[in-house]
């Protein structure tokens, strides 16, 4: 991206205007606005088939990391004409309304736009909608997810352990990715046409298993006073009204650093939190070599 403070850019047929690029969104690193771009902008080959009909809530940080932020849900009555919102009902909404019009980011313009709204961390939901605008619906789930939270001392060693357990417990082919922060989560299809509620059942049920048989090293239960040391599965998150960090994602952490898939091999020769820890150029890298380890689950039909 260009250093100038404000860009006009051609993109897939559409105009946008770039602003505040020479802006420092990640103060320890000198990581700039424009370099945010710019990663978006190349990754997004591998990101968007993951994007592609999932409601989008993100975290925005206009004055960088270490600042306030905010999450944004409802599409801005100034995003351009050619995006594509899902009206979907939003129980216990904090604006008081009945539905919000989320976005649907399935092209570069629609990213590029989005990542100049400063909006650092993209999250997503287990489901896909059907259908668009005022005709959304939302789809079963087609994707199942455990999300490993470590306690300190706790890192993502002990999350990577966890992360194979699950891979033993649970049929049918599973994926994981570091979740750019502190912990990873495990993903796995859902083809069967399970409702979200058999599925978070499902994966509670799993999820206790693993505390009675590893009480050392698992906890289910989400009591901070259990879990000092252990690691969280948590099951939760296959509540439909709760997103994840999506694959793929930067983390608004002190120095850049993306949500990343990870091989079965990588996961299971962990022995340091930096073994299992990737900034932008990393990942860029890996997918050069490696193509998207997620891949499977860009495309998966749920019943």
């Amino acid at each position: 991206m260009s250093p100038a403070k404000r860009e006009t850019v051609e993109i897939e047929g559409r105009s946008l205007t770039l602003s505040n690029l020479p802006k420092v969104l990640y103060p320890e690193s000198g990581f700039t606005k424009a370099a945010v771009l710019d990663y978006y902008a190349r990754i997004a080959p591998v990101l968007l088939p993951h994007l592609v009909d999932r409601p989008l809530t993100v975290k925005r940080y206009p004055d960088g990391v270490g600042s306030s932020m905010f999450y944004m849900k409802n599409a801005p009555s100034h995003r351009p004409d050619w995006t594509r919102t899902a009206t979907l009902p939003s129980p216990g909404s904090t604006k008081n309304r009945d539905t919000l019009d989320y976005l649907l980011v399935d092209d570069l313009p629609t990213l590029m736009w989005v990542a100049n709204l400063a909006a650092l961390e993209l999250h997503t939901p287990m489901w896909r909608v059907t259908g668009t605008g005022g005709q959304a619906a939302q789809a079963h789930p087609d994707l199942l997810v455990a999300d490993l939270d470590p306690g300190p001392p706790a890192t993502i060693v002990e999350c990577a352990a966890v992360a194979g357990l699950l891979r033993k417990e649970i049929d049918g082919p599973l994926y994981a990715k570091t979740s750019g922060s502190k912990g990873m989560q495990v993903y796995g299809p859902v083809t069967d046409g399970r409702t979200a509620e058999q599925t978070r059942e499902s994966m509670r049920e799993t999820a206790e298993r693993l505390a009675r048989d590893h009480p050392d090293l698992v906890v289910s239960n989400m009591r901070r006073n259990l879990r000092p040391g252990k690691v969280l599965v948590d099951w939760s998150q296959n509540n439909p009204a709760k997103t994840t960090v999506s694959v793929y994602s930067l983390r608004a952490l002190a120095i850049p650093r993306v949500s990343t898939p990870v091989s079965w091999e990588e996961v299971a020769a962990c022995r340091t939190p930096e073994d299992l820890s990737f900034g932008p150029a990393d990942v860029l890298a890996r997918v050069e070599r490696d193509g998207d380890l997620f891949a499977p689950l860009a495309h998966v039909s749920s019943a």
